[in-house]
């Protein structure tokens, strides 16, 4: 492990909690598109299969937020067990239910998931605050992100192309489970219970929940333009090796960016992503895409650990858990909401004019950023 990461990794606890929640979060980034193989090798339809994720996808976003007031209210290791056993359960109502029933579970399969990642989040800054160290754990976060939802669809896919869906699902749900509860036992580093302030919707943090959203539509732009344009040039194929390079590139940018002190700024690193982002409705060719879009992802981890930063910041610690889990939620709806524009954009005038809403999100980012540094803790 480089020094860069050691002395965050080395604080008693930190270590268990942090690769318990990635592990865990590998699952959470199998289940939606698990769930999408998994109704319909059961029922046949795609409509079906479409409904149960959206339902999954939409009860997460609604009701993640009011399952992290409860967690901050009374802390991870009483919620926890609760969360992740009503999630195991509507999980197996999927693999075992009739079709109709199948949507209904799926949905309370969403609305009990447990955000690793903003519980992962609210232990780094209870345990690291007034220190230095907080940008280097927020990128340790971003490279587990970026490593579960690299992982974690290709085993969905490659489980399901092989005729196994039902095991995707019951391992994606394993993982959460697993992760959830070995979570829920390490009291140590849990940030105590507190009584949630009625302010968290405070205009600095509903500018932190824009700025996410931002990040949200510069994803869901990407999701459906990479596809769209490798359709469009006849190589189908080359889609997922222009997303696996664009993953990497990312795991790389999150790894020197905790290697070395985080950028203060967030408009810089919003200007970069605007600039390179201009690069991706012109590119020529699949290949010159994919070296766009590698320049371009090196702006998202930056980007995402100044956000975590900057939340920690703006919010009293009895309501992290809430706000790292808006946050999530706000990057959520922006994604949903730019694939859905990108789809119709493809369909109606090309990749290229999809590609289009990217520097829009990286415009939008510039205009929400805040002209001032993020603070730096002493010690």
């Amino acid at each position: 492990m480089s020094s860069g990461y050691r002395p965050v990794l080395r604080r008693p606890g930190a270590a268990a909690f942090f690769f318990t929640a990635a592990v865990g979060r590998v699952g959470i980034a199998m289940t939606g598109l698990g769930l999408l193989w998994l109704v319909h090798a059961r029922t046949g339809a795609y409509g079906t299969a479409g409904l149960a994720t959206a339902g999954f996808a939409l009860a997460e976003a609604a009701l993640g937020p009011q399952l992290a007031r409860l967690i901050d209210r009374y802390g991870q290791p009483r919620v926890l067990p609760f969360s992740v056993a009503a999630h195991g359960i509507a999980i197996a109502g999927v693999l075992t239910a009739p079709a109709p029933a199948m949507i209904a579970f799926a949905a309370c399969a969403g609305a009990a998931v447990p955000q690793l990642g903003a519980l992962s989040a609210a232990r780094w800054a209870h345990l690291l605050r007034r220190t230095g160290n907080l940008p280097t754990a927020f990128s340790l976060e971003s490279l587990a992100n970026a490593t579960a939802f690299l992982l974690g669809p290709v085993l969905v896919t490659a489980l399901g192309a092989a005729g196994h869906a039902p095991l995707a699902s019951a391992l994606a749900a394993a993982l959460v489970v697993g992760g959830g509860t070995a979570l829920a036992f390490q009291r140590r580093t849990a940030p105590p219970p507190g009584r949630p302030e009625r302010t968290l919707f405070r205009a600095r943090f509903v500018r932190l929940a824009l700025l996410n959203l931002a990040v949200g539509l510069y994803f869901g732009t990407m999701g459906v333009s990479v596809s769209a344009f490798a359709t469009e040039h006849g190589v189908p194929g080359a889609a997922a090796p222009i997303v696996a390079a664009a993953s990497l590139g990312g795991l790389v940018s999150g790894w020197l960016c905790g290697l070395h002190r985080a950028p203060a700024h967030l408009r810089p690193v919003a200007a970069y992503l605007t600039g390179t982002a201009v690069l991706l409705p012109l590119a020529p060719s699949p290949f010159w895409l994919g070296v766009a879009v590698v320049v371009t992802e090196a702006a998202i981890p930056p980007t995402l650990v100044l956000l975590n930063v900057r939340t920690e910041q703006a919010v009293d610690p009895a309501v992290r858990t809430q706000a790292f889990t808006w946050n999530n939620s706000a990057s959520a709806a922006g994604s949903a909401l730019a694939a859905f524009l990108a789809g119709h954009l493809a369909d109606a005038a090309g990749a290229s004019a999809a590609f289009a809403l990217a520097p829009v999100a990286g415009l939008a980012l510039l205009a929400l950023a805040p002209s001032g540094a993020t603070a730096r803790p002493s010690g």
